[in-house]
């Protein structure tokens, strides 16, 4: 494993993101609810640029006619399909077995750092 800095927290704020490049590996660093994540930069549908789509909500099951929404700034919504991945845990919404590949994140006081396979 190899760390690497990426960054102060101060620099992404909540709800935000940014892309990286580091060991040939892209990835996304966002900042959900004061926590951190790297998530992969790629759809496990059809390998889509995945971090270039929106972070958002989405609706939440609800009865006929009645639409809630939810989740909200916890979504990667992939740009090509519209595929919803919770941020918290890279799960796809509708099938819990499909995730995005993700990496630790560690944080020594304001710095962050990625930790990556070798």
């Amino acid at each position: 494993m190899s760390r690497h800095w990426v960054g102060k927290t101060t620099e992404i704020q909540e709800s935000k993101s940014k892309i990286f490049k580091i060991e040939g590996i892209e990835f996304g660093l966002y900042n959900v609810q004061g926590s951190w994540y790297a998530w992969s930069n790629y759809c496990p549908h059809q390998g889509a640029s995945i971090c270039k789509g929106p972070v958002c909500g989405t609706r939440l099951p609800s009865l006929v006619y009645e639409y809630k929404f939810g989740m909200e700034d916890q979504i990667l919504r992939c740009p090509w399909h519209g595929w919803e991945f919770d941020l918290k845990n890279g799960e796809l919404l509708v099938d819990s077995k499909t995730k995005l590949r993700g990496y630790p994140v560690e944080i020594d006081g304001e710095d962050l750092f990625v930790i990556l396979p070798k």
